[in-house]
């Protein structure tokens, strides 16, 4: 197998040149033929030049770096996109993931896993602001998606190329990668990994960060169940508001019938009009969304990033002039 190592770094001069040095280390022990890309995230310190360096002085070393700050998310996919291994392995720049797990999640691979995403079980982080807010939130997603995880947020994984290539990132996406890689079918398991203290820099995600994890959780239900036919929830949320609306009209009704009660004003009426829009207006949403989806699946793949330029890469011409040589 070609590994692939890829690495989303955003200010991480600091950790860049020993991640390297573990990576390495780890992967020549184990006589495997790898690359290591590295995604520069638009850093604003020296983390391109440390890359440069370390890409003249290790031709194994990629540089993909972005034209601005996209997120990790965008990252992790260019990383994905421009890599070439029969198998991936995605981890933070931090060295707060363990190089050293590497073996055991390709040995999950030979196995015949598609995909082993790592756990952090005994995590090395605050507990009130990290620790606590994973836990809580990893329990609502298990129950939402039905996908039993204990750490969604572990970057350590291991990917085979396949599985990754039917994977499309946008938003805040990547921690949902296993999520995602069981939708298409794949085997995944999850495995116990070493998790290190932060020696260098500052964590960039903080409590802040939850709401954007509901909204991707609700995303990632809607896309688990209704991806390909949109109309099955709207449809039964608008038939849902039609018969609430058909209730109120008829206790409208009855009410008039009844007596003389004036219907100017009836909170019962006002109820049955918006139920009824609201119903014409879901219908409507589900047809456009149908729509949405044939064509989705018509067009051809979009990301959600721009690459200013790639260092260490192949160019295409030499490609061919291995391949010619093999041959």
């Amino acid at each position: 197998m070609y590994i692939s190592v890829v690495v989303p770094v955003f200010n991480e001069e600091e950790n860049i040149p020993i991640l390297h040095g573990e990576i390495s280390e780890v992967m020549a022990a184990e006589v495997l033929d790898y690359e290591i890309v590295f995604v520069d995230d638009g850093s604003t310190d020296s983390s391109v030049a440390v890359l440069e360096e370390l890409s003249n002085r290790d031709p194994r070393v990629r540089l993909v770096e972005l034209r601005r700050n996209f997120g990790q998310t965008a990252a992790m996919q260019a990383g994905l996109d421009t890599a070439v291994g029969d198998v991936l392995i995605t981890l933070d720049g931090d060295l707060q993931n363990d190089p050293a797990d590497i073996p055991q999640m390709l040995g999950k691979i030979a196995e015949g896993y598609d995909l082993v995403h790592g756990w952090r079980k005994n995590r090395q982080d605050k507990w009130l602001t990290r620790k606590l807010p994973s836990k809580v939130a990893n329990w609502i997603i298990s129950k939402v998606v039905g996908f039993q995880i204990h750490d969604l947020g572990c970057t350590l994984k291991a990917i085979r190329r396949e599985i990754a290539d039917e994977i499309e990132l946008y938003g805040e996406m990547h921690r949902f990668i296993p999520i995602l890689a069981n939708q298409r079918g794949a085997k995944c398991i999850e495995v116990p990994t070493n998790h290190r203290a932060r020696q260098f820099g500052v964590s960039k995600y903080g409590l802040s960060r939850t709401i954007r994890v509901v909204l991707d959780l609700l995303t990632v239900k809607f896309l688990q169940d209704y991806l390909t036919s949109p109309m099955k929830l709207f449809g039964r949320l608008g038939f849902g508001c039609f018969a609430v609306g058909g209730v109120s009209l008829f206790a409208t009704i009855w009410m008039k019938s009844m007596s003389a009660v004036d219907m100017t004003g009836n909170p019962l009426l006002m109820l049955t009009v918006l139920s009824i829009m609201a119903g014409i207006q879901l219908l409507s949403l589900g047809i456009l969304g149908e729509i949405n989806s044939r064509i989705y699946f018509a067009l051809e793949e979009k990301r959600p990033y721009t690459i200013g330029r790639k260092i260490g890469f192949p160019r295409p011409l030499q490609v061919h002039e291995a391949e010619d040589k093999a041959a």
